[in-house]
């Protein structure tokens, strides 16, 4: 697993989020920790190494 450090695009909190590197493309929804508002997640990987990573909130 990869930990990797983001923030929140609503509240503006750091947080940390834990990636799977054997999936070379993510794109899913997850709830902030802090504020529980909606983020969209785009994660890419190449060769085990986080390539990138973008959170989006979703009133965009």
């Amino acid at each position: 697993m990869y930990e990797h450090y983001f923030q929140c695009p609503y509240c503006w909190e750091e947080i940390s989020m834990l990636l799977d590197p054997s999936i070379q493309r993510q794109n899913y929804v997850e709830d902030c920790e802090i504020c529980c508002n909606p983020i969209e997640l785009s994660i890419e990987f190449i060769n085990n190494d986080l390539e990138s990573f973008r959170a989006n909130n979703l009133e965009q």
